[in-house]
């Protein structure tokens, strides 16, 4: 079921007023209160809350059309397996992947790098071939190639980032070299919302002959993202950052690359045949998807992404950057506050510390205004070590905010300055 914002809202590119408050009443948390204060959500970069019609479609799949996909040769079995599979229609579309078979529904962003971890790594990678990512990449995309490291001698190299929170691409071109096989990079920093070059990133993996694997899960969100065009060779996200539930999340990678990694999981549904002396695959994506599939999830995940389109990513985006201009201008004025991130690319993601508070003591403040942000590492500790700072807070912006939303949160960092005064 569509939301009725969704229905009535022009489609991408179109020039007409941004209407906030019609898309407000579509997420019904956002009329929340708490500590008898309006709720002021800024922590999306976590998670996004979730409109109408995300919980309606999800709702009536459960109540109308489930059950176990793929294997039922009865009516309802059928109904879901057709809706499961228009949900991998609805990201293809959505990423313009070449192909359906190029989708995989995993079960987050964490999962889908750990899939390509295990089944590239360790499946066509061997020991001495080399794998870099960047200073400000999430704990989900460094840890899984240290085990790989750990475990196969793979060569783990780390690209710096300038004071401003930039990619360094002078030093990622002396890194690349004919051992490099993998660049593993966020789109789009959780923590300092620096939007990477990843088109020259692409470009210049490619020219040594490596694979590049973008991490999307900020990305998704404010932008559109096009896999052909970029000519990305892996690119995951998570559902419940876009608008969608948790518990699913996407790889997308070029079938010839889903044909040649081994499955990461084995069970029922990733098979063509088996025996006691030998399995035989079923062909991508099945082979990645073992047992039961996120059905619901991937129901839900539709509806987030026909949400946002029928709103229109380049409305949502210009959306989103007045709000990180504003939200700029207003913080840069307050007394011992610092943003930790200042990159002419960026998307509506705002870490800071102040020094009368320690980032914990902001947020318990905050939260007594009714103003949710994320505070600590951002499971990003080494990029933490490269800003000289054990934490940092952080308001993240997403399409239901206002500057009123703002200008609430500001006025609730002033009353942190008075309390600490």
């Amino acid at each position: 079921m569509a939301s009725s914002t969704a229905a009535r809202e022009p489609r991408q590119g179109d020039d007409s007023p941004y209407d906030v408050e019609a898309i407000r009443a579509d997420f019904p948390i956002l009329g929340s209160q708490v500590h008898g204060q309006p709720l002021i959500y800024l922590d999306s970069g976590a998670s996004a809350q979730k409109p109408r019609a995300v919980i309606d479609a999800m709702r009536l799949m459960y109540e109308g059309e489930y059950a176990n996909v793929h294997r039922g040769a009865y009516w309802l079995s059928e109904r879901s397996t057709t809706r499961y599979e228009e949900a991998r229609q609805t990201v293809r579309g959505f990423i313009n992947a070449a192909r359906s078979e190029e989708v995989v529904f995993t079960m987050g962003a964490t999962d889908a790098i750990n899939l390509v971890a295990y089944s590239f790594g360790r499946g066509l990678l061997q020991a001495g071939d080399e794998i870099i990512i960047s200073a400000l990449e999430h704990h989900s995309n460094i840890v899984p190639w240290q085990i790989l490291r750990d475990e196969r001698g793979i060569v783990l190299k780390v690209c710096p980032i300038t004071d401003a929170g930039d990619l360094d691409l002078g030093a990622l071109e002396k890194l690349l070299g004919p051992r490099t096989k993998l660049v593993a990079m966020a789109h789009t920093s959780n923590v300092l919302g620096t939007v990477l070059p990843v088109e020259t990133i692409i470009k210049m993996a490619h020219g040594v002959g490596a694979r590049v694997l973008l991490d999307g899960c900020q990305a998704i969100v404010h932008t559109a993202v096009d896999v052909q065009a970029l000519d990305v060779d892996f690119y995951v996200f998570s559902g419940h950052k876009l608008y969608g539930p948790t518990g699913i999340g996407v790889l997308y990678a070029k079938h010839e690359l889903l044909e040649a990694m081994p499955p990461f999981r084995g069970g029922g549904d990733m098979i063509a045949s088996v025996s006691f002396e030998r399995s035989v695959w079923a062909e991508p994506p099945a082979k990645f998807e073992a047992g039961t599939p996120p059905i619901v999830q991937a129901v839900g995940l539709a509806g987030a992404i026909d949400y946002v389109s029928a709103i229109g990513l380049a409305r949502i985006a210009r959306h989103e950057a007045d709000l990180l201009s504003y939200a700029t201008q207003k913080m840069t004025v307050l007394p011992g506050l610092t943003i930790h991130g200042t990159s002419t690319r960026k998307a509506a993601v705002i870490s800071f510390t102040m020094d009368c508070a320690h980032p914990h003591d902001m947020a318990t403040l905050l939260d007594r205004s009714g103003v949710c942000i994320r505070v600590g590492h951002h499971c990003a500790q080494p990029l933490m070590a490269r800003l000289g700072v054990s934490a940092t807070a952080r308001a993240s912006f997403a399409l239901y905010n206002t500057r009123a939303d703002v200008d609430a949160f500001v006025k609730a960092l002033e009353k942190v300055r008075t309390f600490f005064a």
